[in-house]
């Protein structure tokens, strides 16, 4: 089986992204997950079901940003490979507190790449050779594509929000520690990701929530905004992927060709719920209404996957309809998840308009 025998870093695997991803290598592959997780706001463990019960999975509560602890970590568990998504991810509270995601994204990520490479230079050779560090970040650290083209991994960083300009610096350092340090490291920069077990704040499950409550449908301004949408699953399988077969030093872009405007995927949303749980005051797409839009607002990311395909053999198994299907399912069979964030206090209020000061 893939990875048999080997011990796995997790770091953000109680968020969503990297719950998929500690969901896939302990149902996919035989690797010995421990997942390293501050717990913030976004991260639920419930996200993992049955992953405790499970002798090849471990929890640590920590911060990246702590080199001391994150080097205890190290020794307690001889990893043969990081995968690093921790991250705050989230652009609207970006624009109102950058401070928190200059710490985690940048400090935290240069604290990880310092306490993986004292812990690589230990290592014996043999296994020094087959250690891996993977950082996952996102398209957003390319800017801004106009009507046409696609990113690649040749496109030049143009970061626009203090989020992006937060994953685009991580991705610098990550780059640097392997030229400086021969620190055997791979970057992949991903589209936007759904499906189930997303925090509520983002835009898919916020509007899945919002339409099975009847609430207004708040849509930044004329909507027309592009976004390439990825899977969830399919991104956990390609990461495995990466790590397994990518090139020492390489950068991959995953993306799931299914290009859409923000408008287009809430009226997809509202006619799968008028589908599954039709309301009595008929189509969801009446609580549609055009807010102010985001400062700054990107008008369109979209990704060329072709090297990943090529040269990894990774293609996406969903596609937009057929993802998005099984998300909305999930979301109206699975509401105590996300019910269970509500209740802890979480409110569906916009942020993102502030003025932006450092947290």
């Amino acid at each position: 089986m893939r990875f048999e025998g080997t011990t796995m870093f997790v770091t953000g695997g109680a968020g969503f992204i990297g719950s998929a991803v500690v969901r896939h290598l302990l149902r996919e592959t035989g690797a010995r997950v421990v997942n390293i997780d501050k717990l913030t706001y976004a991260a639920n463990l419930a996200s993992l079901p049955g992953a405790i019960e499970n002798d090849r999975y471990s929890f640590e509560r920590q911060c990246i940003c702590e080199a001391e602890a994150l080097r205890s970590l190290f020794e307690k568990y001889q990893p043969d490979a990081v995968m690093n998504l921790a991250a705050e991810s989230h652009v609207d509270r970006s624009i109102d507190g950058p401070g928190e995601f200059i710490k985690t994204n940048v400090v935290g990520t240069f604290t990880l790449l310092q306490e993986a490479l004292r812990h690589w230079r230990s290592l014996p050779p043999d296994r020094r050779a087959r250690f891996r560090f993977l950082h996952v970040s996102t398209d957003e650290v390319f800017g801004s594509l106009g009507r046409d083209g696609l990113f690649t991994e040749q496109s030049a960083y143009a970061p626009n929000s203090p989020y992006s300009a937060s994953k685009a610096s991580s991705d610098h350092l990550v780059r640097a520690w392997r030229e400086t340090y021969e620190l055997p490291t791979l970057i992949t920069n991903c589209s936007n990701n759904y499906g189930p077990y997303h925090f509520p704040e983002k835009l898919v499950p916020n509007m899945i929530i919002r339409g099975l409550a009847g609430e207004r449908l708040p849509v930044y301004g004329d909507g027309q905004n592009v976004r390439d949408w990825l899977f969830v699953e399919d991104h956990a399988a390609a990461l495995s992927i990466v790590l397994e077969r990518g090139s020492v030093g390489g950068t991959y872009n995953v993306g799931g060709r299914n290009e859409r405007t923000n408008l287009q995927v809430v009226h997809a949303i509202c006619d799968l719920l008028d589908d599954l749980i039709p309301s009595s005051d008929g189509s969801r797409r009446q609580l549609i209404s055009f807010v102010k839009d985001r400062p700054g607002h990107d008008l369109r990311y979209a990704i060329d996957a072709s090297k990943i395909e090529r040269e990894l053999g990774w293609e996406a198994k969903e596609s937009f309809e057929t993802g998005l299907a099984k998300t909305v399912k999930w979301y109206c069979q699975n509401r105590d998840w996300w019910q269970a964030i509500l209740a802890r206090g979480y409110e569906k209020s916009r942020v993102g308009l502030g003025p932006g000061y450092p947290a």
